[in-house]
């Protein structure tokens, strides 16, 4: 076109840049709206919302509200539309902004826009991912009543909203609802009911529920398995792990690195630790690798079952493969060192715990505070309380009593009543193991 002296217009543009978001070259589109941008062709709606789309994919929600406020301005020429604020309410859902989806909502109906199924589809999907089952029915209501026929999606989203509120009866009868209306229920929604089941401990319905999937002509994937994995762990079905793992690979199902994790949670709940690891260490040989969860999950269950060198082993191979540490692992290895007594250790992964901006909560100091204690080391135990109570770490019960633990052997009893004081203040419950410091100091 350039070298026949037809340049590009505005059309030309946009397709192109529609080819790179279909496409989900993002990043590609964004640099060439920066070539646009150059050429003095003015972006219309149609452009801005494809960088918006790209923005949101690529997780820079600031510039894409920045883009989304210009295009309010009352002299822009290029408005907001419908597929604007849905892209906007999409991005908000993903980020967990609920308030802001249905703010943005009504914010386009105010501007006397009239939202497309689509964008209903958004609002519901939104309330759908936080349970939110009473908001999600209204939204599906409302559908209904503006005119439009609820598809696939709107069934599917208010299925999983009943499914995440622990409303499993409620999710099944929306699954018959949609057949009965004549919608054949895809992947996603048999996904959505297997997971409604699972997530409530019905593994014998939502094992029935893969085998009707089956049935329909439509093939389980690797979430059907993760969630039946996840139900057989939460179940303590120890055989039924087993055969939903053989059940994968009898359909050449491929299982990923969340497969992997399910499995492995799975079977340290039911107390199969040595089928476990033996499952990590097949991913070896896999093209699923273990990842922050596998390593959390793993070092986590070593923890559970007083295998402490076997949880310092995962460690060491988790700072080989360079996988992120997470608090959670970190609170768990600071937890291994101290059960061996490992003090200096235990200090240094503290201390690289900080350095890598992994905020230490009430867990990892509960555990570092339990190590104290049993090396009889009341002073640092001490200073450690300190340093909580500095930085305001939310104690617990838990917490308080190794606390008051220190301060009983440490010779400060005193210290165990005031602290009782602040527990009775901050509304924190009194165990057994509180009360029991507390009378100990009374008597001293």
């Amino acid at each position: 076109m350039t070298e026949n002296g037809v340049g590009p217009d505005l059309v030309t543009h946009n397709i192109i840049l529609s080819a790179y978001k279909n496409g989900a070259q993002y990043s590609k589109a964004l640099s060439y709206f920066g070539l646009m941008k150059g050429t003095g062709i003015r972006p219309d709606t149609t452009t801005l919302n494809i960088v918006i789309h790209c923005l949101v994919k690529l997780e820079k929600i600031e510039e894409a509200v920045k883009i989304f406020i210009s295009m309010r301005d009352k002299r822009t020429e290029s408005p907001p539309d419908v597929v604007t604020f849905t892209t906007i309410i999409h991005m908000y859902s993903s980020c967990g902004q609920i308030e802001n989806c249905k703010a943005v909502f009504d914010t386009m109906l105010a501007e006397g826009l009239k939202p497309s199924l689509i964008s209903y589809n958004v609002l519901l999907g939104a309330y759908a991912s936080r349970g939110m089952s009473e908001e999600a029915l209204s939204v599906f209501n409302e559908i209904k009543q503006k005119g439009f026929r609820p598809d696939v999606v709107s069934y599917t989203s208010l299925l999983c909203a009943y499914g995440r509120s622990r409303q499993p009866d409620k999710a099944r009868d929306v699954y018959y609802s949609m057949k009965n209306n004549r919608l054949k229920p895809n992947l996603v929604c048999y996904n959505a009911l297997i997971d409604a089941y699972g997530a409530n401990g019905m593994l014998t319905e939502a094992v029935e529920t893969l085998r009707e999937m089956e049935r329909d002509g439509i093939q389980p994937n690797v979430v059907s398995i993760c969630t039946l994995l996840a139900a057989s762990g939460r179940c303590g079905r120890k055989v039924d792990i087993d055969t939903i793992l053989s059940a994968s690979k009898s359909r050449g199902i491929e299982l990923n690195t969340a497969a992997y994790n399910a499995a492995i949670g799975s079977f340290l709940y039911v107390g199969e630790y040595d089928k476990a690891v033996s499952l990590y260490k097949s991913m070896g040989t896999k093209r699923a690798k273990p990842d922050s969860v596998t390593f959390n999950v793993l070092i986590s269950g070593c923890c559970k079952f007083g295998k402490y060198d076997e949880a310092i082993e995962l460690f060491s191979a988790m700072i080989d493969l360079a996988v992120p540490i997470s608090k959670e692992v970190y609170s768990s290895v600071i937890s291994a060192y101290g059960q061996q007594g490992q003090l200096e250790i235990l200090e240094s992964v503290f201390a690289d715990m900080k350095m890598a901006g992994c905020t230490p909560d009430v867990v990892t100091y509960t555990s570092i505070l339990n190590a104290y204690i049993g090396a009889e080391k009341w002073e640092k135990a001490m200073a450690l309380f300190d340093e909580m109570e500095t930085i305001n770490i939310q104690l617990d019960s838990i917490a308080c009593s190794a606390i008051m633990r220190a301060f009983n052997k440490g010779g400060n009893p005193t210290n165990v009543l005031a602290l009782a004081k602040q527990m009775r203040e901050r509304k924190i419950s009194f165990t057994d193991t509180v009360i029991y410091e507390m009378v100990s100091a009374c008597s001293m």
